[in-house]
């Protein structure tokens, strides 16, 4: 027995002694993309027009970076949302139906995202280089950027059509352009 435990702690203090050491050789040598750097201030470009000696510097986004924020702050809500319901369902204090009312709106939360993100790849596959969607109550928000052409209302009512098929509860659906 005696043995047995000697050996676990054996095990115990080489795998720290193993992780304090990735540690510090990861700590002298960054890695090359190492978060937040992705987003500091190499994404900016000097721009210069024609007769200055020295161009200005601005910042340059990609063109769904605005999508990518929208998304980041619809799963920020979903999750606290999640979070909220994973919280009835833990709890000793609520009832059967409670519980499984919790897990049904999980379910659909999580088949709501789904579902969204697969409407924006098939905008995409129609032609739109980036969308972003989103649905609450029967209400769908879409999203899209145009191309050079721009857009028109014969675009918008193809993607309104194209989501009323889709989805069966969508009763209204908006459609905003956005510039390249």
């Amino acid at each position: 027995m005696k043995a047995n435990k000697r050996t676990v702690w054996f095990l115990t203090l080489l795998s720290l002694v193993a992780v304090i050491s990735i540690y510090y050789l990861k700590k002298e040598t960054p890695m090359s993309l190492d978060g937040m750097a992705i987003f500091g201030d190499k994404d900016a470009v000097t721009v210069s027009k024609p007769g200055d000696a020295e161009g200005e510097t601005k910042t340059v986004y990609a063109d769904s970076m605005l999508f990518e924020e929208m998304r980041m702050q619809v799963q920020n809500e979903r999750s606290s949302l999640k979070d909220q319901l994973q919280s009835k369902v833990i709890s000793s204090d609520t009832t059967a139906e409670e519980k499984s009312a919790a897990y049904d709106e999980m379910a659909e939360l999580t088949k709501r995202t789904s579902a969204e993100a697969l409407m924006e790849t098939q905008l995409k596959a129609l032609g739109y280089p980036e969308a972003f969607v989103r649905k609450d109550n029967g209400k769908v928000s879409v999203a899209v950027i145009a191309e050079d052409g721009g857009h028109s209302t014969k675009m918008a009512a193809e993607i309104t059509q194209y989501v009323l098929t889709s989805w069966e509860d969508a009763r209204t659906v908006q459609v905003d352009f956005m510039e390249k």
